[in-house]
């Protein structure tokens, strides 16, 4: 479901029925240059316009990726964030962001990914000041998404750390994760790529910032709430959809998702069917 067989993470994490953003609400993605793919997953543009006195709240549900986000002339390090989060929208605005693929961000840091887990960090805490400064006056003069990204791209290019193995062996793991329903697991997952589950864990928690198990759930718990938006999961029961997701009962479905989204799958479906507000901040 909207991703391909390259991608490390899906397109979903946005909690909600698409219609309740409309027209006021507009979300761009772009994919990276061959040159930035290994490090890159794509780029975003999130651009909204509402008329005064209207307030929204835009809700997400987190990937496993670091994010590099310029929001309100700042640049700043968005660590994975566990939780999902509300982002108030008001008035008009834009942000731009750099999603990395889950493990590339450790060459640029070059510390466990753990220590930025759940936090958000100035860029001038990694590059130098003036590189930042001028990194941002370029993404503030940048029209539109193309421009934005051929800006990420150059600076993106002048720090870019050297390689690391691995990284791509990390994502390969995480296409597993994303991609292959039979790996309902971390143990088999560790059994796929020839390790233990104990180096697996050591590895995602160096280079991802979460465990492995974490990763598996919180896709799954993605093309969840994307089924329930699209009114899919209530054709065929709660326990086709549990299945099909690699849960081996409804009641563990069911405590995952109100644990992440915090609603149960019923309401968060009548929510979306209702075009409410899908979650209460």
């Amino acid at each position: 479901m909207r991703r391909h067989a390259d991608a490390t993470t899906s397109e979903l994490g946005v909690l909600g029925a698409s219609a309740v953003r409309g027209e006021d609400f507009e979300l761009l993605r772009e994919p990276p240059s061959a040159e930035l793919a290994e490090l890159v997953e794509r780029y975003w543009l999130v651009r909204w316009s509402l008329p005064p006195g209207r307030a929204a709240t835009s809700t997400h549900l987190p990937h496993p990726c670091v994010n590099l986000v310029f929001d309100r002339g700042r640049l700043a390090v968005a660590g994975v964030g566990r939780e999902r989060f509300d982002y108030p929208l008001a008035g008009e605005g834009r942000v731009f962001g750099v999603k990395f693929r889950p493990g590339a961000f450790h060459p640029f840091l070059r510390a466990p990914l753990t220590t930025i887990t759940g936090q958000t960090r100035p860029l001038t805490a990694l590059w130098p000041a003036g590189d930042v400064a001028a990194f941002a006056a370029d993404l503030s003069a940048a029209p539109d998404l193309p421009a934005l990204v051929a800006a990420a791209e150059r600076h993106l290019r002048a720090h870019r750390p050297p390689p690391d193995p691995e990284v791509e062996r990390v994502g390969r793991i995480v296409r597993a994760l994303l991609h292959d329903r039979t790996v309902t697991r971390v143990e088999e997952a560790a059994a796929r790529f020839g390790t233990s589950p104990r180096t697996l864990q050591r590895l995602f928690q160096r280079y991802v910032g979460v465990s492995p198990k974490w990763v598996l759930s919180r896709y799954r718990l993605h093309e969840a709430a994307a089924r329930l938006a699209e009114g899919v999961a209530a054709r065929g029961g709660w326990a086709a959809v549990a299945a099909d997701l690699g849960y081996f009962d409804q009641p563990h479905f069911i405590r995952d998702f109100t644990r992440a989204v915090g609603l149960t799958p019923a309401a968060y479906a009548e929510a979306c069917r209702a075009r409410r507000a899908p979650v209460a901040a």
